[in-house]
C-alpha cells in the first residue's frame, strides 16, 4: 500500500474534516476528497453552536458531551502541528434559553430537570436574573435556564484548521473532484474510490457527504437515508460589544429541531460572533434542494428575534445565507462501518449539530476504525438501525469486484 492512503474521507466540512484529523492522528494516511470548495457548502452555512442545551437525554447528548471534552484537545493539536492555520476562534461563552410567556416555564423547566438528571449543568433562573445577564432581553422573559457549558467556533475556520493538520501529518486534500463509487475487491470489500479524476486505492471509504451522504450512499451501492433540510441565517451589522453576550434562544428551539414534518418550522436563535455582528435565525423546512431565499421565512425569522430582543428592531440587516443540513428520519447521526460493504463507513445526519457534534464524531470514528475504546456508545448510530438503511441498488461494475485484491487498512482492529 505504499503510496495509497489508508482511508478516504468523502467531504471536507466540518463533520469530515473531523475525521480526518482523527484518523490521520490515530496514525492513519488520510486523503479528503471534496467536489467543491473544503468548508464551502454546509458548514459555510452554520453558526457554528456547540450545544448541550437542545438535547434531550440519550444518545445525540451524549455524542455532544463527547464532543464538548475533546473540542479543546483536538484544536489545540491541531493549532500545534498547522500552527499557520485560521484561528478557529473557540469561545466557551455558554447559552441562555428563555421562556417568552407563562406557558412556556413549565416544559422549560422540566427539560432543564431531566437533563440535570443526565449530569448537565442546567440552572433555572428567573427573568430579572436572565435580563442581569442579558439586558437586551424582552420583560415578557418570566423564566430562563442558564448553561454554562455551550459554547461557539467558526466553523470554516475550524474546519480550515482541522484539515491543515490532517496535511501536516501526512495526509492529503483534494479539492474540485467528486466522488462517483467505490472499487470493490474479490470479497466485495472496499478496495478504492472511484473520482472524476481516477481511482484512489484504499481500504476505507468514510461517507461525510453531508446533505449529499444519501446520494453518495446510493452511487456506493449501499443507501442510507439522509435528505436535505433547509436553514436561513440573518446577519446583523456590527453592534456594540455586550449587546449579546451569549447564544440565547426560546423555549420552543428544541421542539424545531426535534421535529419530523416537512413543513417550515422557525423558532428564535439569537448570538453574537468575534466581528461584532449578530447571526439571528433559524428555520427547518425540507424543500430537497431549492435554494430559494424566501422572504416570508426571514420575515418569520425576524418578527420572533424581536420579540425576544426588542432593540434589533432597530438593527440593520447586512445580508442573509442559508443552507442545506443532513437530516434522517430518527434525528440521530449515522456513524459506523456499513455492514453491507466492509469498508465503507458513515459519519453524517447531524442535521444542524454538525458543528458541535464533529469532534465526538471523529474520536468516535477513529475508534471504530482502529478498534480502540471510545467514549460513546456506537449502537445508536450504526448504519443498519431501522429506517436508516434501505435496500441497495442491483449490483453494477461500477460497485462490484475489480479483481485487483483487497488494500488493508493498518491498525484497523476489530470492527464494532
Amino acid at each position: 500500500m505504499t503510496g495509497h492512503p489508508d482511508a478516504v474521507v468523502v467531504g471536507a466540512g466540518i463533520v469530515g474534516a473531523a475525521c480526518a484529523e482523527a484518523l490521520g492522528r490515530a496514525g492513519l494516511r488520510v486523503t479528503v476528497v471534496e467536489r467543491g470548495a473544503p468548508a464551502g457548502a454546509t458548514t459555510a452555512s452554520g453558526e457554528g453552536n456547540v450545544l448541550v442545551s437542545d438535547k434531550e437525554p440519550g444518545p445525540e447528548l451524549e455524542l455532544a458531551r463527547s464532543s464538548l471534552r475533546h473540542w479543546p484537545d483536538v484544536l489545540r493539536g491541531a493549532a500545534a502541528v498547522a500552527p499557520d492555520a485560521p484561528d478557529p476562534e473557540w469561545d466557551p461563552k455558554g447559552g441562555l434559553v428563555a421562556a417568552l410567556g407563562g406557558g412556556a416555564e413549565d416544559p422549560l423547566t422540566a427539560f432543564a430537570s431531566a437533563q440535570r438528571a443526565a449530569g448537565i449543568d442546567a440552572r433555572v433562573i428567573g427573568g430579572d436574573e436572565a435580563r442581569g445577564l442579558e439586558p437586551g432581553l424582552s420583560p415578557e422573559v418570566g423564566a430562563a435556564v442558564l448553561y454554562p457549558q455551550d459554547a461557539q467556533l467558526q466553523p470554516v475556520a475550524a474546519a480550515t484548521a482541522l484539515l491543515a493538520a490532517v496535511r501536516a501529518r501526512g495526509g492529503e486534500v483534494r479539492h474540485g473532484t467528486a466522488a462517483l463509487g467505490l472499487e470493490r475487491g474479490a470479497s466485495g470489500a472496499v478496495a478504492g474510490l472511484r473520482t472524476d479524476r481516477g481511482t484512489l486505492r484504499c481500504g476505507a471509504v468514510v461517507n461525510a457527504c453531508g446533505p449529499w451522504a444519501g446520494e453518495f450512499s446510493r452511487l456506493a451501492g449501499a443507501p442510507v437515508d439522509v435528505r436535505p433540510r433547509r436553514g436561513m441565517v440573518l446577519v446583523t451589522a456590527p453592534l456594540p460589544p455586550g449587546t449579546v453576550r451569549r447564544k440565547v434562544y426560546d423555549a420552543d428551539y428544541v421542539g424545531a429541531v426535534g421535529a419530523g414534518e416537512a413543513d417550515l418550522r422557525t423558532s428564535t436563535v439569537v448570538e453574537s460572533t468575534h466581528a461584532g455582528t449578530v447571526l439571528i435565525g433559524s428555520s427547518r423546512q425540507r424543500v430537497g434542494f431549492d435554494d430559494t431565499v424566501r422572504v416570508e421565512v426571514l420575515r418569520a425569522i425576524a418578527r420572533k428575534a424581536v420579540a425576544l430582543f426588542p432593540a434589533l428592531a432597530r438593527v440593520p440587516v447586512m445580508r442573509a445565507y442559508g443552507g442545506f443540513r443532513p437530516y434522517t428520519p430518527d434525528h440521530l447521526p449515522v456513524i459506523g462501518e456499513d455492514p453491507r460493504i466492509p469498508g465503507l463507513w458513515h459519519a453524517t445526519g447531524h442535521e444542524g449539530a454538525g458543528v458541535g457534534l464533529a469532534a465526538g464524531t471523529g474520536h468516535l470514528l477513529a475508534a471504530l476504525v482502529t478498534g480502540t475504546p471510545a467514549d460513546t456508545d456506537p449502537h445508536p448510530f450504526r448504519a443498519d438501525r431501522p429506517g436508516v438503511a434501505l435496500d441497495p441498488p442491483p449490483a453494477t461494475a461500477d460497485t462490484t469486484a475489480d479483481g485487483e485484491g483487497e488494500p488493508h487498512t493498518p491498525g484497523r482492529g476489530e470492527r464494532s
